[in-house]
């Protein structure tokens, strides 16, 4: 018998009263249980293994498959379903927490990644932060943690480290100067490159770099918050290779 804590990011019924449910857990990753008489009126554990529910899971191990034995919710995250954005960007980004992280790993960001979603959604909940912005965070935050970190420490070419406008090639996560850019740009193509401004490549310093406890502690105007939002899908896409289509989903109610 097996304790852990975790979200519920994905559920799947089979027959008439079970379900799986894909948690991301605290421990061993993205964890498939197999969840007995679910869907039941009076079943027991309704609320604990719907989606989104952060809970304290006590599974078994039956024929190399776990199944759920009792679950314990800690937050269900009911604010969520108050509007359909909310809930559309919080199912976006269940989908790429579970395409990031392998399943029934321990890998060193298991537990990282967990806490960004979780405060991730606390934030969206709650409606603390903008929704583009909390995007950006999941985004840039969860690239940094699973080992694409970009290179945003200074040019390239010269090292200068606020340049007031800076060419930043997505696609191997540095960036040069514009003044540099000039003598390199034609050693790459342009379409890989995106114009980005020192405001901007601040906000990513920020969501990468900072301590957890501050990575939200941080504002940006419409226009910054504009640049920030494709700065983080073009980065998130070129590196995942992936396309979700909760984002489309997402992006057809703004």
């Amino acid at each position: 018998m097996t304790i852990t804590e975790g979200i519920v990011l994905r559920e799947r019924p089979v027959g008439e009263q079970d379900k799986f449910i894909d948690i991301l857990t605290k421990d061993n990753g993205v964890t498939e249980v197999s969840v007995k008489g679910a869907r039941k009126i009076n079943g027991k554990t309704g609320s604990s293994t719907q989606l989104f529910a952060y809970s304290r899971f006590c599974v078994n191990e039956s024929r190399g498959r776990l199944v759920l034995n009792s679950a314990e919710p800690i937050h269900i995250f009911y604010g969520l379903r108050d509007s359909l954005t909310k809930l559309s960007l919080a199912s976006y980004f269940a989908e790429v927490a579970v395409y990031c992280t392998p399943e029934r790993s321990e890998t060193e960001n298991r537990g990282t990644n967990l806490r960004l979603l979780l405060n991730c959604l606390h934030y969206l909940e709650n409606g603390l932060r903008p929704e583009a912005l909390l995007r950006s965070i999941f985004e840039l935050r969860l690239m940094a943690d699973t080992g694409y970190m970009p290179d945003i420490l200074g040019c390239r070419s010269c090292g200068v480290f606020e340049p007031e406008e800076l060419f930043f090639c997505i696609r191997d996560g540095g960036f040069y100067c514009a003044d540099c850019f000039g003598s390199v740009g034609d050693d790459h193509s342009l379409t890989d490159y995106m114009k980005v401004k020192l405001p901007v490549l601040n906000a990513v310093r920020h969501i990468v770099l900072a301590d957890f406890d501050r990575l939200f502690n941080f504002r940006v105007s419409d226009k910054v918050q504009s640049a920030l939002t494709e700065f983080s899908s073009a980065y998130i896409t070129a590196h995942l290779e992936k396309h979700f289509k909760t984002l489309d989903f997402y992006r057809s109610l703004l």
